[in-house]
Formats: C-alpha cells, structure tokens, sequence
C-alpha cells in the first residue's frame, strides 16, 4: 500500500501542474492555474513521439549484474555490500539507475534497479510544456531552464520530488518528499575543476557530493566529517547507445544505512546525477 496520501502531485504525464493522486493510483484529474479539468492518462502528441524514440531494454538484469560486478569502464567493481536490503530506494545497498535510451530525448526518464535487478522506483521529468519540449528537440537551451523529476514506487505512489530551478552557472536541487514538503537542498560550491555539492537541511550542512574528474563522470558522496558514506559510479552503456542515444547508467553503493535527512539527499543526488551534477560533452551540467 502507498504511504502518499491523496493529493494534488506535478503531472507524471508531463501534460499539466498538476494531477490528483488518490492514495493508490494516478487519475484522470489534472489542474491548470487552479482551473480544474479531466485528461486521461493515455500518451499524445510529443509524448507519443518520445516513447516512439525509445529503443533498447534498461532493464537487463544480466547487463545490471554487469553494471555492479564488472570493472573498468562497464562496472561499478562491487564485490560485496555493507547491509541487506528491503526493497525500496531508501534501504537498498546498491541502487542502479538506468536512463531510457532515446534517440532524442524530449524529457529525462530514468528506471531504478536493485542489484538483483528487480526494478524499486521511476523517475520521470514533470512540468514540461508543449514549447518547452519544441526547445529542447531543437536546441540545448533547456539545460538553462527548471528541471522537475517525480519519483514514484512501483505502486506508482510519489516517493520523493526533485526540482532544479532555472540556473546560469551553478545548479540547485531542492529535495521534497512525495507529499511536496521540503528536505533540503543540494547546492553547487563550484564552477570550474573537479564539480563540487553540499547537501543541506534546516541550515546546515550534512554532506558533500565531490566529482573525482574534472568531467564530473563519477562521485564521492561524504558527511559532514569528510567520511565516504557512498559512491556514484558511471557505467558504459555500449558504444551503440554512447554514439546514437542520450542515455547514462549508473551504480550507486552505500557504505553504511545512513540517517534522515542525508540519506534523502544522497538518494536525490544519486537520481539527479543526470540532470544538474554531471557535466560533459552533452551538455547536462
């Protein structure tokens, strides 16, 4: 059973504000500016062209194991882990995000694996108009522009809720729960060198994300008396996919279960990586 209650959430459909959750599934029920109205949840216009460009299987569970165990570039090297998982994004020891590969991407959507390759969540870019998604088949000047991932568990119920409003240089995630409240924050340090994060709530500072290349491709995760407590790892997703599509892998792997609020932030970092943390030749910075 969902523990997000019913209530107004960002459109997963990417067509509204808002859309009613009832406490067990998505409705038909949208908002705009406060004027109620009904669309149903089937995809249409560039939502059909998206899911259209869509091509390969991120959800591989021989190509995960070898997302986790592999070296080099094709893996994360994880031999073993520091705790056993229960089955959501917030317990497991090893969560492993996948990109849906496109062959133009008009909104970030994302899959989340656990080491098993059992999927735990999806996340899935909201709030993006018609105008917005024309912009962003034509040019890359979206990057500039605000940025929201929903999250949602399998039951489809909104876990977490991410936003990066619109930036020039340094980007900001504000982290909220599935209902909207507010966790807190990630905050670029940094412009130019190796890509620099805090991790904030209420005031204070509980973490840092710290790119370990000036390309910004992979990530220690520390609290706030410099400890690693997690590492983001990028994978190769194939020369096929790196030349022809837009989609990145990655492994993330706990160190220890950590405390609220720095394991929402973590998480948020880990699920954000793409849109606001990486930069490179793509220009996703």
């Amino acid at each position: 059973m969902s523990s997000t209650p019913a209530d107004w959430h960002p459109d997963p459909m990417n067509r509204h504000q808002l859309r009613y959750w009832d406490g067990a599934n998505w409705t038909e029920h949208v908002s705009d500016n406060g004027v109620s109205g009904v669309d149903p949840l089937q995809a249409r216009g560039l939502d059909r062209i998206d899911s259209a460009l869509t091509v390969g299987n991120e959800g591989d569970p021989t190509k995960i194991a070898q997302q986790v165990t592999g070296t080099g570039y094709r893996g994360a090297g994880v031999t073993g882990t520091a705790f056993q998982g229960t089955g959501s994004i917030f317990t497991e020891p090893i969560l492993v995000v996948n990109q849906k590969a496109k062959l133009i991407e008009l909104s970030n959507q994302y899959r989340v694996f656990d080491a098993q390759g059992q999927q735990l969540a999806a996340v899935n870019e909201v709030g993006q108009s018609a105008a917005k998604k024309a912009l962003r088949l034509l040019s890359s000047l979206d990057q500039f522009l605000t940025h929201r991932l929903l999250i949602s568990d399998n039951s489809g119920a909104p876990v977490l809720q991410l936003t990066r409003p619109a930036k020039v240089m340094k980007s900001t995630i504000i982290v909220s729960d599935g209902a909207g409240t507010e966790i807190g924050r990630i905050v670029q340090d940094n412009v130019f060198g190796k890509i620099h994060f805090s991790l904030q709530a209420g005031g204070h500072t509980y973490g840092a994300i710290r790119a370990e290349n000036w390309r910004a491709w992979n990530f220690r995760i520390e609290d706030h008396t410099g400890n690693e407590v997690a590492r983001i790892t990028k994978t190769f997703e194939g020369i096929a996919k790196t030349l022809f599509t837009t989609a990145d892998n990655y492994v993330v792997q706990f160190h220890a279960q950590l405390p609220q609020p720095l394991l929402s932030l973590v998480v948020a970092a880990a699920l954000s990586v793409d849109t606001a943390l990486k930069q490179d030749s793509r220009g996703l910075g």
